[in-house]
């Protein structure tokens, strides 16, 4: 594993300083700018003035920060330092909790684009369990069964269903500073060693660049204690197993009168009456006549837009059983609510169409089942690092809560046509499911790609501008 520290912003005069060659500056920090913008709401100076100020008395400006974000409270005052990261020989598990942060952006490296090496982290408890022989046979058959699947011309995006959540990755990382107390926190209070072990690298990292707004760094039981302590109780309490079918998008809540509601916010908006005068008109309206309002606000769209604010307020929360492939690019939709169970082998497993197609089927379901006979074992000696040894094809159950704004975004951008199938076909159920319960509001959801068919359906015309 490497962790590197990228970059961080700086001010211009600064940079502008170090280009000229003063290497012996003290103010080559981001603390700067947060304690410049910190004094904005006190002091009546212009703001190039108190950045100024900030950088000839950085010591001053250090104790400034920390009195205004920890004695004060006003932690988005750490907003304005902002640092990159590179992580290196990290694993897909390890992925899935840097990934969680909604505020943080991320760009990783894609097993649907490039071909695995084979790389992958035997986990410190693993090491020392007395089950690493285990471990290192079953993830090597999983890379071999994956090597073989590609040279029989198995999609490299598809042969990765078979490999392990030990495989080694890359990910680039921009976050500010009171995202990061947040992750230190969240890492350090982490069960797996490899995200303690992230978390300590990035710390380090960043304490002598910007020791005024990192403060509150260590374990807290919060984190730490909450999910345990959760589980226990439902233990106890023991819910009634419900039946399912696996793999399956269920809509399981969602705004009632969702038209009427969306309609509403729109008049409301648009007029200076209050929102309950809106909803009656909108409840007394004919069919055609709200058809008509939503037409309205969706008419001047184009398929790279965004629909309008209002389409916020209806809510749509949905159970989805899903691969980790797909939970992947699932999670990456940061502004809808994701609550996750664990990887759970009894949910079954994904198989990619072009495996089957291939007649690599009942090969992919021995490679799977001698997984899971080894995540059985070291589940009971290490239940937090037995999940490295699960593949991208095993399942968990999640709860999927967004808007529909938010959905019109997931549809537009996984329904279309370069999109990964996995996350396609739960895209297609999402928006299907959707369309049942508010209609008028989902009028026009879809991937990009049958955009211009479904709005020239819609609105008898074809949009200004036609995706390539």
């Amino acid at each position: 594993m490497k962790i590197l520290l990228a970059g961080y912003n700086l001010d211009t005069e600064v940079i502008e300083g170090l280009k000229r060659g003063e290497t012996n500056r003290t103010d080559v920090t981001p603390e700067v700018l947060s304690a410049s913008y910190a004094r904005i709401s006190r002091d009546p100076r212009p703001i190039d003035e108190l950045r100024a100020v900030a950088r000839k008395e950085v010591e001053k400006a250090r104790k400034s920060n920390q009195s205004i974000i920890f004695k004060m409270g006003h932690h988005s005052v750490a907003e304005h330092a902002v640092f990159n990261f590179d992580m290196i020989g990290v694993t897909r598990l390890a992925f899935e909790e840097i990934e969680k942060f909604r505020l943080c952006s991320y760009t990783e490296k894609s097993q649907r684009y490039q071909k695995l090496e084979g790389n992958y982290l035997v986990p410190e408890k693993i090491d020392s369990s007395g089950f690493k022989q285990l471990f290192i046979e079953t993830v090597e058959a999983q890379n071999s069964a994956y090597a073989e699947m590609v040279n029989k011309n198995v999609p490299p995006e598809d042969a990765r269903y078979i490999t392990s959540f030990a495989t080694l990755g890359q990910v680039g990382m921009t976050l500010n500073a009171r995202n990061l107390e947040l992750l230190f926190r969240r890492f350090a209070s982490n069960p797996l060693k490899e995200v303690q072990a992230i978390g300590k690298a990035m710390y380090e990292l960043i304490k002598p660049i910007a020791p005024s707004i990192i403060l509150f760094t260590e374990p807290n039981p919060l984190d730490r204690d909450t999910y345990s302590e959760l589980s226990k109780q439902a233990q106890k309490l023991k819910p009634a197993k419900g039946k399912e079918k696996i793999n399956e998008v269920r809509l399981i809540d969602h705004t009632k009168g969702a038209d009427d509601k969306l309609i509403a916010a729109l008049l409301c908006t648009s007029s200076n009456l209050p929102y309950q005068s809106c909803l009656k008109t909108a409840k007394s309206l004919s069919g055609p006549k709200k058809e008509a309002v939503i037409k309205t606000s969706l008419k001047n769209m184009e398929f790279y837009d965004s629909t309008l604010r209002e389409f916020e307020f209806p809510d749509l929360t949905f159970e989805i059983v899903l691969s980790a492939a797909c939970f992947g690019q699932l999670k990456r939709h940061r502004m809808a609510t994701l609550a996750c169970q664990d990887y759970d082998p009894s949910l079954g497993i994904t198989i990619p169409p072009t495996i089957i197609e291939a007649g690599l089927e009942k090969q992919f379901k021995k490679i799977a089942s001698q997984t899971e006979a080894a995540y059985s074992k070291l589940k009971k000696a290490v239940p937090h690092a037995a999940n490295y040894i699960l593949t991208n094809a095993h399942r968990k159950r999640v709860l999927f809560k967004c808007n529909a704004r938010e959905l019109y975004h997931i549809s537009r951008l996984r329904e279309d046509a370069h999109a990964q199938w996995d996350i396609m076909n739960i895209s297609k159920a999402m928006a299907a499911a959707a369309k049942k319960v508010m209609p008028g509001t989902m009028m026009t959801i879809c991937g990009k790609d049958v955009y211009p068919e479904v709005y020239e359906k819609v609105f008898g015309g074809k949009p200004k501008i036609i995706p390539a």
